[in-house]
């Protein structure tokens, strides 16, 4: 059981300087081409998840001895890489993901950045890769989303997706850390994640493929370990499953998490559990809130190992009365179904699910108070 704040969450509640303080440190080069109203209002009429770009990326660049410099916000564009960049074939890549959201003011808004630095950090670390100061990952998040303001939509459900990775592109082959990185931004209007809203995911728990083992890179947000999700993934799809629930490598027995989100089990009597972080699990910053959203309501919430066939057993015998997933993307979802190798059960929705979806979305649309101070304003 864990209850101190992770060294990600203390990280996370070191102060941030105000967006105006950070506006005008990255040079600004405007787009000429930007997008018209009309197809930006094509673009909101169907909006999808991370398949439009906006008019603008945030840009910098590493050498060695040099540091991070050039820092730019420039017109949305391909990129010139050699083809021996290291992180074609190194996999040298560490990426992030968090949401500008439209309050009722007309104001644009965006959830726990602090966090997201500090994990895109502790990523590079992990991968070798020179970390970028949190006050130059929030400024790029400022004068992306300044730039582009117009991209932010307002419909329900609706957010500006702000995609920040650095890439190893110095050119060479050879196994050691590259000495020329990349850190760009992009972002993305879009809609819900899932498109079936509240209705609850399928989740397939994969007897065969890991995520990630022991030792490995579980606990950084890097592309390899989404790729290694992916043929499960497809698998699960092509059996009209919704997602991939992954199983410790070291005993292929206990839950990890899904292919993208950390997972809450909801016990009859009240209590929660999450598994606890073992190194192969991404630590979410969604998670994170729940934790201190679940503990400032008096619930009982621990971090354990969860054996996946005692929770089986616990959901067809009544005593999980829950179960739902978390992460940037769909915030909350309800898990509905759960099947594997000789079990197959479901789940109906409920009210803690849907009170902590409704809380947490309430804190970043501004539309119920932040003691937590979670939400930072990107424009008056």
């Amino acid at each position: 059981m864990t209850q101190n704040p992770s060294e990600l969450e203390l990280a996370a509640a070191n102060p941030l300087p105000t967006a105006d303080e950070l506006a005008h440190s990255w040079e600004h080069t405007p787009s000429l081409n930007p997008a018209t109203p009309e197809a930006r209002e094509e673009v909101f009429n169907s909006l999808g998840f991370g398949s439009v770009f906006t008019d603008h990326m945030a840009h910098a660049i590493y050498e060695e001895g040099k540091g991070w410099h050039s820092k730019v916000i420039e017109p949305y564009g391909p990129l010139t890489l050699d083809p021996a960049a290291a992180v074609l074939h190194y996999g040298q890549e560490v990426f992030e993901g968090l949401k500008a959201y439209r309050h009722d003011d007309g104001s644009v808004w965006t959830f726990r950045p602090g966090y997201n630095a500090a994990r895109l950090n502790a990523s590079s670390r992990r991968l070798a890769i020179p970390e970028l100061t949190p006050e130059d990952f929030l400024a790029s998040i400022v004068g992306l989303v300044r730039a582009d303001e117009v991209w932010v939509p307002s419909a329900p459900g609706s957010s500006l997706y702000l995609r920040p990775f650095i890439i190893a592109t110095e050119a060479f082959l050879g196994v050691r850390a590259a000495h020329k990185y990349d850190y760009l931004c992009i972002a993305s209007p879009s809609g819900p994640y899932f498109t079936g809203g509240f209705e609850g995911i399928s989740v397939w728990v994969s007897p065969d493929y890991h995520r990630a083992g022991p030792g490995g890179m579980g606990a950084a947000k890097t592309g390899g370990n989404y790729a290694s999700s992916l043929v499960p993934k497809v698998m699960a799809k092509d059996e009209g499953f919704d997602e991939v629930c992954f199983l410790d490598a070291a005993t292929n027995t206990n839950i990890d998490e899904l292919g993208g989100m950390n997972l809450f089990i909801v016990y009859e009597d009240g209590t929660l559990a999450t598994p606890s972080l073992t190194g192969n699990i991404l630590e979410g910053g969604t998670r994170g809130a729940i934790l201190r959203l679940l503990r400032d309501r008096n619930r009982t919430v621990t971090e354990k190992t969860i054996n996946s066939a005692q929770l089986v057993a616990d959901i067809e015998s009544g005593k999980v009365s829950e179960v739902f997933a978390c992460g940037t993307a769909a915030v909350v979802t309800p898990v509905a179904r759960i099947a594997g190798e000789g079990f197959d059960v479901s789940l109906a929705g409920g009210e803690v699910t849907k009170s902590i979806y409704d809380q947490v979305t309430a804190i970043q649309l501004g539309h119920e108070p932040d003691p937590y101070n979670w939400t930072y304003k990107i424009t008056p």
